[in-house]
């Protein structure tokens, strides 16, 4: 906070941690330059958007991107206002009607689209027509939207998953780079350290639900891979990947992960998304030796009536 109230930059870049959030911070600089940037995880985007929104704005731009509505940002928003900030916000998770129209009113611009990336959302917005610019958006969308058309896109997406590679990547994408020998190294270590973890997943396992096929498996690492892994193995319809603190990653063929994922205080996208089990006690220790919980048959009954 003291950073970001002694800040030279005039753009505050509020986004995820990931890599669709590298190559949207990466636009920003090359539309902008100089770039406050703030990181934040989905559980955390509440309290960092209200602790900016108190911040002097002095005028300055707050652009959030990569990021989906919650309730009661109508408030944040206000506040921030109050504060001097203008603001822009780009997203392409799903967002009610009614949360479109409330944010729509109070921002300077508001760009939802569930059909690409976020960064191609910044990219179109903020660099029409620059080459640079849809050449991250491209690789990013192939990454984020599971299309695995470039394989470029496979090795940015794993390395901005290592701690302290997010400002490299997206340094080297400013510069029009997809690879050196720093990301090919990082990415060559990631791949024997995932494919461990994964096994290790696939063991525990458990399989639920008749309409759907329902996979649950503990985390052991890379979620995205691991549900995959899955699902190729084990033929399902839904693999819910599940931390040892309750979190979970969700992703499934029919387009509902973002429905389960909101029952359970998450959100995302139709076919990949997340949220959290509220794990007490015994749930805790159901998990660490059983690897399962009351709360696996609670989602897949959900499930099936979707």
């Amino acid at each position: 906070m003291k950073a970001l109230s002694e800040r030279s930059q005039h753009v505050v870049h509020l986004t995820h941690n990931d890599l669709d959030a590298a190559g949207a911070d990466a636009i920003h600089r090359l539309r902008y330059g100089e770039v406050f940037t703030v990181w934040s995880s989905v559980g955390k985007f509440a309290s960092l958007f209200n602790a900016v929104a108190g911040a002097p704005g002095r005028g300055d731009l707050l652009s959030i991107s990569d990021l989906g509505c919650q309730n009661g940002y109508a408030g944040t928003i206000r506040k921030a206002k109050s504060n001097g900030w203008r603001i822009e916000w780009r997203d392409h998770h799903r967002w009610r009607p009614e949360e479109i129209a409330a944010v729509e009113s109070l921002v300077d611009v508001l760009h939802v689209d569930p059909s690409v990336c976020a960064t191609a959302i910044v990219a179109r917005d903020l660099l029409p027509g620059d080459a640079t610019a849809a050449a991250i958006a491209r690789v990013v969308c192939d990454y984020d939207l599971w299309k695995h058309e470039d394989p470029r896109s496979r090795m940015l997406g794993m390395v901005v998953m290592r701690k302290g590679n997010r400002e490299y990547v997206r340094d080297r994408l400013v510069e029009g780079e997809f690879s050196d020998p720093h990301i090919e190294q990082v990415y060559a270590d990631i791949t024997r350290e995932m494919q461990e973890k994964i096994g290790k997943s696939l063991r525990h396992t458990k399989i639920y639900g008749t309409k759907y096929r329902i996979a649950f498996a503990p985390l052991y690492g890379y979620p995205s891979e691991t549900a995959h892994a899955i699902r190729d193995e084990m033929g399902t319809d839904i693999e819910v990947v599940v931390s040892s603190g309750g979190k979970f990653s969700i992703r499934s063929v029919p387009a509902i992960s973002h429905l389960i994922a909101r029952q359970f205080g998450g959100g995302g996208h139709p076919n990949a998304a997340g949220g959290t089990f509220q794990f007490g006690l015994v749930d805790r220790i159901a998990f660490l030796l059983l690897k399962k919980t009351g709360h696996f048959i609670r989602l897949a009954a959900f499930a099936e009536t979707l």
